[in-house]
């Protein structure tokens, strides 16, 4: 098992930050080979990634959500097992901390030894930059869904 964590400090409220990352189908525009999100439901959600040519579709469950604190998930189909959970930290009135955890288990070639290099860390850290470049340059969020999703539920 791989444990990726990492965190980034954005120029927004963290009401802000945590609304746009609710905005699942909106991944595309800041994480590197993720293809499409597409939400099911309130908890469930379809990806399609392409990561170093290697293409993955797997469904994951939100498994608890509270609004401007944390969003966690964990993948329910596919070869590569992973969950994982996003905090978001108030700062101050306009800067927050967003901080991302995710455990998984690569299962093919490429993806072993990408964790092993630790491109998969290097990943995320540049998702985050791209989500803090995203959030600030509009100011505002492109959507929210404030609902609330107790673990276990």
């Amino acid at each position: 098992m791989t444990q990726i964590q990492q965190s980034i400090d954005v120029e927004v409220p963290v009401r802000t930050a945590y609304n746009q990352w609710t905005q699942f189908e909106s991944f595309p525009e800041f994480m590197s080979g993720v293809e499409s999100i597409t939400q099911i439901d309130d908890k469930n959600l379809h990806w399609v990634t392409d990561i170093a040519g290697v293409e993955r579709e797997f469904d994951a469950r939100i498994t608890e959500q509270h609004p401007d604190e944390r969003v966690a998930w964990e993948s329910t189909t596919g070869e590569a097992k992973h969950a994982g959970v996003v905090t978001f930290h108030r700062l101050d009135d306009d800067k927050s901390r967003v901080m991302v955890q995710i455990d998984w288990e690569p299962s093919g070639v490429v993806e072993k030894v990408g964790s092993a290099v630790n491109l998969d860390e290097h990943r995320v850290k540049g998702d985050l930059e791209r989500f803090k470049s995203f959030i600030e340059s509009r100011g505002s969020e492109s959507g929210a869904w404030r609902g609330d999703i107790p673990a276990g539920s």
